[in-house]
């Protein structure tokens, strides 16, 4: 079949089939895109070809801003539990190094996009206008290198022949747990427009299995014995048991033996709201109640979580002195993190091992209890932040909410199954807090790059995977600012996003962070610069609503709860197909969350004139003395100092 490597490209990856459990989907949603010289004349070409063929094997929708098209392919495929996604397509050059942020966001988060860049000429024959890089020491180097350390696979067609191979590749590594995230194929101007005698099984239907490996039966055992052994055990779900769909799995060991579940940001809503063993978030921005019993606890059981730094609270938030981790993960890399016990398979059929390893394995009594007493106590300051008392509220202007008030009314007046999007500020660390999930596919928030910028798209992304569910993208002005582009393709394609822009004329996390580190909010908020020279006069009146407006979204300013509450209504009675719905309020960032008693390791100023810094620095010293290396043995025999003396356990030791 004779076809040109744009075009060839564009047909293998609509052939492709993700399978697990007998379930099967197309791999590729479509194609993302920004047409510019290096890719107008090859894949832009194909892709249109494809479009007026009847039928597209990939659709094409048009970006505003590359960026933000890889942020847009993630958020489904987080939605989609990494059985679908889409490829993203560039002109040479900015176009392309564009991509390299939302790149590095899709690696970080193990979440698979296929980026097409476009290159430069690879027979050199001419120059590349605008987009010349020249480097003295290497001929081959372009822009496109930069994509290199961001993506988990990087490869360059120069020729037709190669095109094969380095698709199938592109393919197994975009479908393995272990390996996915950003999958770069450089595709330069020339190639793609370069026609080929293609085999026709290239192009035949391919069925990618994501499979389910399961656990090392003897680790498996291993661990049940270390928790029979513990007195005070904790289970910690991260993203793993989403895109496992291991919800029931966990369910049912939390249940069968009484251990409690805190969650990570990626995990949250693994088990939904009024589960009698759920503790909510954990770490730097977790709740009181996770803490607490993280605090005691003396095995912890990760499942799909990486551990990174927010969740252990810089490693202060387990103080027992002789805490063990088993680490359920299907990356040994991850499955190995704080010396823990690796359980190396997929979480919901070592989840299934690990209940059954349990049997007649039940927490005492009085640890339930306290479960139970840790969480209605934070339950009651969740009410009291979603509903402050009338001294909070009548501190604020006219006009002004707390960011409580703005998530306790999405969170109160929408529907169950809608999903609330985020991703960077101060806005995330108080919906781990404080969004109640009721059902599991309901909380996106993307922290593990915590990207500003990343809302809007993404919350067009979550759409285009759950058509049935309204999304609510939360968003502070600060990061709305960095990318509002993509409400015009929300207009374009007629998808309705809701999004709830949060004025609070700055950078409120940053802002308090720098706060409490003695640098006095500097930088942090959006003013004039004063006659002192300094940015501390009045506020910079930035119309945010205005500017939503001429995008062509429909907008609707608040200056009250109640207003807020017939905002909310109305965007959820909007039609689905009326694109984007923004809601626009003012907040006052210097009314805190409520207190959880972590920590986050942000180092302060050794030295400094400013008696500010002195003080935090002062007590940060004394934070770092919580911290604790957690690197106890995980074996439930024998202690290394024990070594030689047979019969004595750890517990007995």
């Amino acid at each position: 079949m004779r076809l040109t490597v744009g075009q060839a490209v564009v047909r293998f990856l609509g052939q492709q089939v993700t399978e697990r459990d007998g379930e099967t989907h197309r791999a590729f949603a479509g194609c993302l895109g920004i047409f510019g010289h290096g890719n107008v004349a090859g894949l832009g070409q194909a892709l249109l070809q494809d479009e007026r063929s009847g039928i597209p094997a990939l659709p094409y929708v048009l970006a505003r801003n590359e960026q933000a098209m890889v942020h847009t392919a993630v958020a489904y495929a987080r939605a989609r539990t990494r059985m679908q996604m889409w490829a993203c397509t560039a002109s040479v050059g900015p176009g392309s190094t564009n991509m390299v942020t939302g790149a590095a966001l899709a690696t970080i988060n193990r979440l698979p996009v296929l980026l097409l860049p476009s290159g430069t000429f690879a027979t050199r024959a001419t120059g590349s206008v605008l987009q010349q890089l020249e480097s003295p020491v290497a001929g081959d180097v372009t822009v496109n290198d930069a994509l290199r350390p961001v993506s988990r696979r990087f490869d360059r067609v120069s020729r037709p022949e190669q095109l094969p191979s380095v698709l199938l590749e592109a393919m197994r590594v975009l479908t393995d747990p272990v390996q996915t995230g950003a999958v770069t194929i450089a595709l330069p101007q020339d190639v793609q427009a370069e026609a080929y005698d293609w085999p026709d099984d290239l192009f035949s239907e391919r069925v990618w299995n994501i499979g389910r490996p399961p656990p090392e039966p003897s680790q498996v055992q291993l661990a049940a014995d270390l928790i029979r052994r513990a007195e005070r055990p904790l289970i910690v779900a991260g993203g793993g048991v989403h895109y496992s769909e291991a919800e029931d799995a966990l369910d049912a060991l939390s249940r069968a033996t009484g251990i409690a579940v805190a969650e990570t940001q990626a995990g949250k809503g693994s088990l939904t709201h009024g589960h009698p063993l759920l503790l909510g978030a954990i770490g730097s921005t977790g709740t009181s109640a996770a803490n607490a019993v993280a605090r005691d606890a003396d095995v912890v059981i990760g499942v799909g979580t990486r551990w990174t730094d927010f969740t252990t609270a810089s490693r202060t938030a387990f103080q027992h002195k002789r805490v063990r981790f088993i680490n359920i993960n299907v990356a040994r890399f991850d499955a190995d993190q704080h010396s823990g016990l690796p359980l190396v398979g997929d979480a919901r059929e070592t989840l299934t091992a690990l209940t059954r390893a349990l049997d007649g394995y039940r927490t005492e009594t009085a640890y339930g209890e306290q479960v139970a007493r840790e969480w209605a106590a934070w339950d009651e300051q969740v009410e009291a932040t979603y509903h402050p008392p009338a001294e909070v509220t009548d501190r604020l202007d006219d006009g002004v909410l707390t960011q409580g008030q703005v998530i306790g009314a999405v969170n109160e007046l929408s529907d169950p199954r809608d999903v609330v999007v985020c991703a960077a500020g101060s806005m995330p660390g108080e919906l781990h807090q404080l969004w109640r999930v009721r059902d599991r596919g309901g909380y996106h928030v993307e922290y593990g790059y915590s990207c500003m910028g990343y809302e809007i798209p993404g919350g067009l992304g979550v759409r285009l995977a759950c058509r049935s569910r309204d999304v609510f993208v939360l968003v502070g002005d600060g990061s709305y600012l960095m990318m509002p582009s993509e409400l015009v393709t929300a207009v374009q394609e007629r998808v309705k996003i809701i999004v709830v822009i949060v004025q609070n004329h700055g950078f409120a996390s940053i802002g308090a962070l720098s706060e409490s580190l003695g640098s006095q909010r500097f930088g942090t908020q959006y003013r004039y610069r004063s006659g002192r020279g300094r940015l501390d006069g009045d506020h910079v009146p930035v119309d945010l609503a205005a500017n939503a407006r001429s995008l062509g979204a429909h907008v609707v300013e608040v200056a009250s709860v109640e207003e807020l509450h017939v905002a909310v209504r109305d965007a959820k009675a909007a039609p689905a197909n009326g694109g984007p719905f923004v809601i626009h309020v003012v907040t006052d960032p210097l009314v805190p969350g409520p207190d959880n008693g972590a920590w986050w390791d942000v180092p302060v100023s050794e030295v400094s004139d400013l008696e500010s810094t002195q003080t935090a620095y002062a007590e940060y010293v004394e934070q770092r003395k919580q911290q604790r290396p957690l690197l106890a043995p995980t074996r439930p025999g024998v202690d290394p100092a024990q070594r030689g003396r047979t019969g004595q356990t750890e517990r007995d030791s």
